[in-house]
């Protein structure tokens, strides 16, 4: 969609606003931890509270029909709960992350999710990989192995933060609803588990909700972090090119390796090599994007042109 020159400023800006929250979200969910939750508690508020906000979105939206529609095609509900699994998977395994020193895993994780969605575009949907992608990603499993070298093992969260939020793209291109409404079934469908497990905390004595204002303000945080910067998303991707929004999503794992080298994470010069790499490769795609939108800006304008 071609957006005016006001219009497309202040969607460059949501766009940015929108990774620059996701990017900081380590120091939203860092302080939950040491207020006494666990990855478990945060879920369950991040379930309920972000249910609580997707509701007032899709009443903002008037996307009930859409929500009606959802629960009423068995299909399509089958995909929302299988990228409600994933979905789960990949924010509780976020939220373990940051509160457990390893928010430059997460950046890794994050960085290579827009070239492992390059290669699942080209073995499920069998879109052309070029040679600029063959080499992203080929500088992209470099900085994996190298990665698992310096930690000794496999980057598991990072692979998995990456495999489930790539996956669930896919799902999520599958259904036949708009980001907020989705976003509504998904956490409905997580808020049943999220409650009980929240009262099941409490009646135990374990729940840390009630321990502490400080400790409510934060839990309670778990539903605007969630579906705010969702929010900035959609309105901005309708109105910015997909190159810019791919320039866009390598912001939030920048400012989360920032973080995690601030904080004082391990970073030796193996693993400075290793995301040397991934930025290589990163490099490489936002290239070719670039050059792609150049090349189709030059044919428009030759088109253009009278004869």
């Amino acid at each position: 969609m071609t957006a005016s020159a006001p219009d497309g400023r202040a969607a460059l800006l949501a766009g940015l606003g929108c990774y620059v929250l996701w990017g900081l979200s380590p120091l939203i969910y860092q302080p939950m931890g040491a207020a006494g939750a666990d990855a478990f508690e945060i879920m369950g508020h991040r379930a309920v509270w972000g249910l609580v906000w997707a509701a007032i979105l899709v009443l903002w939206a008037h996307q009930s029909d859409q929500v009606k529609a959802a629960f009423a095609d068995r299909r399509t509900l089958g995909w929302l709960m299988l990228s409600t699994g994933l979905i789960a998977l990949n924010w509780a395994l976020f939220v373990w992350a940051v509160n457990n020193a390893h928010t430059l895993e997460t950046s890794l994780g994050y960085y290579l999710n827009p070239l492992l969605n390059m290669a699942l575009g080209a073995c499920l949907f069998r879109e052309r990989l070029s040679r600029a992608g063959l080499v992203a990603i080929a500088l992209a499993a470099a900085g994996v192995a190298l990665q698992a070298v310096a930690l000794g093992r496999l980057p598991l969260i990072s692979l998995t933060l990456a495999v489930s939020f790539a996956a669930y793209g896919v799902i999520r291109k599958r259904v036949r609803a708009d980001a907020q409404a989705g976003l509504f079934v998904e956490c409905l469908l997580m808020a049943p588990f999220g409650l009980g497990w929240l009262i099941w905390l409490q009646m135990q004595g374990s729940g840390v909700f009630f321990d502490s204002p400080d400790a409510a303000f934060w839990l309670a945080m778990a539903g605007p972090v969630t579906v705010g910067p969702l929010v900035l998303f959609s309105w901005a991707a309708r109105r910015l090119p997909l190159t810019t929004i791919g320039f866009l999503q390598f912001v939030a794992p920048t400012i989360s390796f920032v973080i995690g080298v601030s904080q004082g994470e391990d970073f030796t010069w193996l693993r400075g090599v290793s995301f040397g790499f991934i930025w290589l490769g990163a490099g490489v795609f936002l290239w070719a994007a670039w050059r792609r939108a150049r090349l189709a800006r030059k044919a428009l304008t030759s088109q253009a042109e009278p004869v």
